[in-house]
């Protein structure tokens, strides 16, 4: 099963799959956003930030796959950034079945002075004035946070999986060049 994973890291199609599903989810996000009129909260807004990070390794592993350093750097950012996104939706997930005055996300998102991706593009990473506790959206009674667990779960178990079937060797086929 190793070297099956360790198979599919050094092919163009598993990366290019998993910058399609991060854009799938992408277009979503933007869809409840703009199409069904849901307002982000700022919990929202940073769990969209990890996914962009997935996105980000994505790519980054879809243009080096070949090459060792640059498919390690993209492993490690895809598993960092599904970890972040897991703890940030079990986190945004803890709003919403305990609300209390104390357990609330901030009012506002909190980038970095040189990286301020709600000035740069509001549309996408500007959230609304939504209390993190208030569940918008549900699917077969599963809040929208919830399919963030389990999403951002599956991204983390994948990367895990990759991440140690790297260390597997490939297998070289036997080629004798005088047979």
């Amino acid at each position: 099963m190793l070297h099956y994973f360790k198979n599919l890291s050094l092919s163009r199609s598993a990366w290019f799959f998993l910058v399609l599903s991060c854009i799938v989810l992408e277009g979503v996000a933007l869809y409840f956003q703009h199409g069904m009129g849901l307002v982000p909260c700022v919990m929202c807004i940073y769990e969209r930030v990890a996914l962009f990070g997935i996105l980000f390794a994505g790519v980054l592993g879809f243009l080096g796959n070949r090459y060792a350093v640059l498919r390690w750097l993209a492993i490690l950012i895809w598993l960092g950034s599904a970890f972040k996104g897991l703890t940030l939706a079990l986190k945004h997930h803890d709003y919403q079945v305990n609300p209390s005055p104390w357990n609330q996300c901030e009012f506002k998102v909190d980038f970095p002075q040189t990286l301020p991706l709600d000035k740069w593009l509001p549309q996408v990473f500007a959230p609304g004035p939504v209390n993190c506790s208030q569940s918008q959206w549900e699917m077969f009674g599963f809040s929208m946070a919830q399919w963030l667990i389990f999403t951002f779960a599956v991204y983390l178990i994948f990367s895990v999986i990759v991440l140690i079937s790297q260390f597997k060797r490939s297998r070289q086929k036997n080629s004798f060049i005088f047979r």
